[in-house]
C-alpha cells in the first residue's frame, strides 16, 4: 500500500472524534488506525466505537484517544498469508502490518465475498415499516407538479422503491404507506410492479403532519416498529438500530445524522463592553441532526391525538414533557442521504454511484 493510501486509515489520538466520522467515511472500510509519532501504532477505532461512545456520551468535542482499543491486533509482514485465514475465522475486516518497533507499515483488509454480505435476511420479517408518503414535495417543484415525491426516480428507480428495497435486504415484509397528494399514482405504480412484500396504503383525507396519519393504522402492532419519510436513504444496519432501541428500553429512538458546517466568515468572541476577546477563522460547527427515521413502541400511537396535524416532532417533545424515554442512533454525515432539495438529490445519485446509468 503506498503512503498516501496508508495515510486515509491513520489517525492521531489528539483529532475529534468529528474528525475520525470524516474520515471513516472517506476511507468506506470503518476502521482508523491512531498512530503517533512516526507512524508507532497505539491504537484502533471503529465507526462502531464511535457510535456507542456519542450514545453513551453525547460528546462531540471526544477525542480518538478516549475511544479507541488500546490493544490491536497485529501482525507481522511474513505472517500475512496466514492472517487472510485468520481474518476470516476471527470475522475481523482488517489488520495492520507493523514493524518490531511496531510502526504501521501496512494493512490488510478481508475482501468481501458474496456470502460476506447477506441479502434478504430475516431479522425484521415480522417488523412493520411505515413510510410516510403522503406530502406534496414543494421542495422539489416543479418535479412534484407532475409525480408525486416518492415517485421521483434516484436514477431509474423510484426513491420510495429504494427506501422498501433497503428494508427488504433485512427481511422486512410488512409496509405502511401513508398517502394523500397524488396517491392513486402511487398506488397504480406499485400495483403494476412484480413486488414479494405487501404494502397497505393508510389514506388522508386532509394533512396530518409526519406523525398524525399513525392513528389512522387500523391494524395494532405488537412490537416496535419503523417509520420512515419517503424522501431519504440511511446506509446502516437496520437491525443494529432495531436492536438497540429494545436494548435501550427507549419508548421512541430517532436515527440521527452527523452534520458539519463551516461557518464561512472570522467569528468574533466577545465579553461585557464590546471587548474582544477571541477570535476565530471560519470555524466548523458540527451537530446531530433528525434525518426522518424513527423506532416507536407500539403504545406510543395513542399518545398521538386523533385528526389532528402531528408532527414526529411533536410526538418526542411530548414524550420528553412525560420523562418517557427518547434516544438517538447516530450515523455518520455521508450515511445519510437526503431527497428533499435539487442539490442533495444529485448528491444521492452520486453516492449512489448512479449517474452513469
Amino acid at each position: 500500500m503506498k503512503t498516501e493510501q496508508l495515510e486515509r486509515f491513520l489517525i492521531s489520538p489528539d483529532n475529534t472524534v468529528v474528525e475520525a466520522m470524516q474520515k471513516i467515511d472517506s476511507n468506506a472500510r470503518g476502521i482508523l488506525f491512531v498512530v503517533g509519532a512516526n507512524r508507532k501504532l497505539s491504537g484502533v477505532v471503529t465507526d462502531g466505537d464511535i457510535r456507542r461512545w456519542l450514545i453513551r456520551t453525547g460528546e462531540l468535542s471526544g477525542v480518538v484517544e478516549q475511544v479507541m482499543n488500546h490493544d490491536p491486533k497485529t501482525i507481522g509482514r511474513k505472517d500475512i498469508e496466514a492472517a487472510k485465514k485468520y481474518m476470516e475465522k476471527q470475522d475481523i475486516t482488517a489488520l495492520p502490518v507493523v514493524t518490531l518497533k511496531g510502526i504501521i507499515s501496512d494493512i490488510v483488509f478481508r475482501e468481501k465475498k458474496e456470502s460476506d454480505v447477506p441479502k434478504h435476511r430475516k431479522s425484521l420479517n415480522e417488523v412493520p415499516v411505515v413510510i410516510m408518503a403522503g406530502g406534496k414535495g414543494t421542495r422539489l417543484y416543479p418535479y412534484t407538479k407532475i409525480l408525486p415525491k416518492p415517485l421521483i426516480p434516484i436514477g431509474d428507480i423510484p426513491i420510495m422503491e429504494r427506501i422498501i428495497d433497503k428494508f427488504k435486504d433485512f427481511g422486512v415484509q410488512q409496509f405502511y404507506a401513508t398517502v394523500n397528494y397524488r396517491k392513486s399514482m402511487i398506488k397504480s405504480y406499485f400495483s403494476e410492479i412484480s413486488t414479494d412484500y405487501r404494502i397497505c396504503y393508510v389514506e388522508e383525507d386532509k394533512p396530518l403532519g409526519t406523525a398524525g396519519s399513525l392513528r389512522l393504522i387500523t391494524e395494532p402492532f405488537t412490537k416496535p416498529f419503523i417509520v420512515t419519510n419517503c424522501d431519504i436513504l440511511i446506509h446502516a444496519d437496520y437491525e443494529d438500530i432495531y436492536r438497540h432501541h429494545k436494548e435501550s428500553e427507549n419508548a421512541l429512538t430517532i436515527v440521527t445524522a452527523m452534520k458539519n458546517m463551516v461557518v464561512p466568515y472570522g467569528v468574533i468572541h466577545a465579553s461585557e463592553n464590546g471587548m474582544v476577546e477571541s477570535m476565530e477563522e471560519k470555524p466548523r460547527l458540527s451537530y446531530f441532526v433528525n434525518t426522518g427515521m424513527y423506532v416507536l413502541d407500539p403504545e406510543l400511537i395513542q399518545e398521538i391525538p386523533e385528526d389532528t396535524f402531528f408532527h414526529m416532532t411533536d410526538l418526542a417533545d411530548l414524550l420528553l414533557k412525560k420523562h418517557k424515554k427518547v434516544g438517538m442512533y447516530p450515523i455518520s454525515e455521508d450515511s445519510f442521504l437526503d431527497m428533499g432539495e435539487f442539490e442533495e438529490m444529485h448528491r444521492m445519485e452520486e453516492k449512489l454511484n448512479l449517474k452513469s446509468e
